[in-house]
């Protein structure tokens, strides 16, 4: 049986139905502008779909054995951020390749993904030496991305961890412990925030209060969704998106470009959608015939499961606005490139587990 024939089916219809809503979503966003960004996007995507065949060609007994290695490129990589980086929109994310721009801090999640389900394979999460190299491994990468400053991605690595951390066998009652201490990590957190950021919280919490400033964008979102209706206003018909009322609205605020021109219909089919793709690393996960397939998965699955909680979340004005965004829906080459990498892994774990047993404690960590 061939590698195609044994991916997994429901995922590949999920990815091929997102990249069109993508596709579609971003050419409403951007067709009464720059329509450069929308073919810049067409030719990601082909990389991205070249790079996701390659992945899934890959062994992940290779993959184990290059963990190290990519982690540490990655964060030399971060490093030379504050160095070399470009500043765009007041921060510094972003290294200037010549052909594409690239940001480190998306590719260290997974990057770190690979180095905690590696580590973890064989070892148990409450071994004290275990977790102390796998909280220094994400400390240090968080540190210098929350500097950069981007304060979403710092959240999405550490949710990441903790997702590994606690499915490899951390005691769920240390867990709470941190849990309580949550407020202290909080309070040091808020006196170490910019003040643009302290007012993404503040406008989170009453946006009214400055229309014009820091509550603008979840005002503009919260106008286009409510628009939207049931059916939405149409394709291309969009006056929040294109009158331009909308800020970001090719890359972080896309959904609200979908919920103005698709409505609740559209919302709808877009949860399923992202439903059935985690629900689905999940189950692949379970069915992992390593446990280092299986801890890909579950890290895997956890972040996707937070890039559309956040951006839903802060689209909407659930949640205070950071920079994540809308998995195979926003514009942008590194976290297009970097997802496809990931979902690629879970389909190498699929097709590897195609007509095996799930995994019970393995002899090594690739086995």
């Amino acid at each position: 049986m061939s590698i195609f024939q044994r991916m997994d089916q429901v995922l590949l219809l999920c990815l091929v139905a997102l990249a069109a809503i993508g596709l579609m979503t971003l050419f409403a966003a951007v067709h009464a502008g720059d329509l450069a960004v929308w073919y810049k996007q067409c030719v990601y995507w082909l990389v991205g779909m070249l790079v996701f065949i390659g992945v899934c060609f890959t062994p992940i007994r290779l993959v184990g054995l290059l963990t190290w290695p990519i982690y540490v490129v990655v964060l030399i990589a971060l490093i030379l951020v504050p160095v070399l980086g470009e500043v765009q929109m007041g921060a510094r994310r972003w290294l200037d390749l010549g052909v594409v721009n690239l940001q480190p801090s998306e590719l260290m999640k997974w990057a770190l993904i690979l180095l905690l389900a590696y580590w973890f394979a064989m070892r148990e999460a409450s071994s004290l030496r275990s977790l102390s190299v796998a909280l220094v491994c994400t400390a240090v990468p968080s540190a210098l991305i929350v500097i950069q400053p981007d304060l979403g991605t710092t959240l999405v690595l550490i949710f990441a961890a903790m997702a590994i951390i606690l499915v490899a066998g951390f005691p769920w009652k240390w867990f709470v412990g941190l849990l309580v201490m949550s407020p202290v990590a909080g309070f040091f957190l808020w006196q170490n925030m910019h003040d643009y950021q302290k007012g993404r919280v503040l406008s989170f919490l009453s946006p009214e209060a400055d229309p014009l400033g820091a509550g603008y964008h979840v005002i503009q979102s919260s106008i286009a969704i409510g628009s939207g209706g049931i059916f939405g206003k149409g394709f291309l018909e969009g006056s929040q998106s294109r009158l331009h009322f909308l800020p970001e609205q090719h890359t972080d605020f896309i959904f609200a470009v979908l919920a103005e021109e698709g409505g609740l219909v559209a919302t709808a089919v877009l949860f399923v959608l992202y439903g059935t793709l985690i629900s689905r690393m999940l189950l692949i996960g379970l069915r992992a015939s390593t446990r280092f397939g299986a801890l890909i998965c579950a890290g895997v699955a956890a972040i996707f499961t937070l890039y559309v909680f956040i951006n839903i979340g802060m689209v909407s004005g659930m949640l205070p606005v950071v920079g994540v965004p809308l998995p195979f829906i926003s514009y942008g080459g590194s976290a297009l490139l970097s997802m496809l990498a990931a979902l690629a892994l879970v389909m190498r774990v699929a097709i590897e587990s195609h007509g095996q047993v799930s995994w019970q404690r393995p002899t090594s960590p690739l086995s």
